[in-house]
């Protein structure tokens, strides 16, 4: 990805043009690709673990509710708002500042560990965990990849042109309905 990613991302709305995503490495495009990140931002918490819990629950739900549309965007954005949670919950269970180094400095800080907030980190890791190992997901995501590597090879080719299948299905467990928090 490219200097230009996030002002790529700003005007593109990816429920209409999934085939533009880029999934990206870790995090990356969270906080920028819309409408998801509208959509998810909203219930991302983890100031103590019962907000953590909460918080984790609502993303997770919402990575279900994509993943029975077939959303493979969406799915990955509730993963990696759920990735998000535990590393940032991780950072300020180590140093209350959230900051690793100094202001102005390349310094540690010292660490000074904060139990809540590392239970808010494991409470958004347990969902993480199930988000990426989904079935589904691996599916859709290897299918993702697959239709853009051949799209950017044929548009190379053939002057820029696109096409979108629709991702296919698939089963897998952790989403089931009745599971209230799963």
């Amino acid at each position: 990805m490219g200097p230009d990613y996030a002002r790529h991302y700003a005007r593109v709305d990816f429920r209409r043009h999934p085939e533009l995503y880029r999934i990206g490495r870790g995090e990356q495009g969270v906080l920028i690709a819309e409408p998801y990140k509208s959509e998810i931002l909203p219930h991302w918490r983890f100031r103590t673990p019962e907000v953590a819990r909460e918080s984790a629950a609502a993303i997770y739900r919402m990575f279900c509710r994509y993943r029975s549309r077939r959303d493979f965007v969406g799915m990955d954005m509730a993963r990696k708002f759920l990735q998000m949670g535990s590393t940032r919950a991780r950072r300020y269970a180590n140093r209350g500042s959230g900051r690793k180094y100094s202001p102005g400095s390349r310094k540690r800080l010292p660490l000074r560990p904060d139990a809540q907030k590392a239970r808010s980190a494991r409470i958004f890791k347990a969902k993480w965990e199930l988000a990426r190992k989904d079935k589904t997901y691996l599916r859709l995501k290897a299918a993702h990849r697959a239709r853009r590597s051949t799209r950017v090879r044929a548009a190379g080719r053939a002057g820029g042109t696109r096409s979108s299948p629709s991702p296919e299905s698939g089963g897998g467990t952790a989403c089931r309905p009745g599971r209230r928090g799963a």
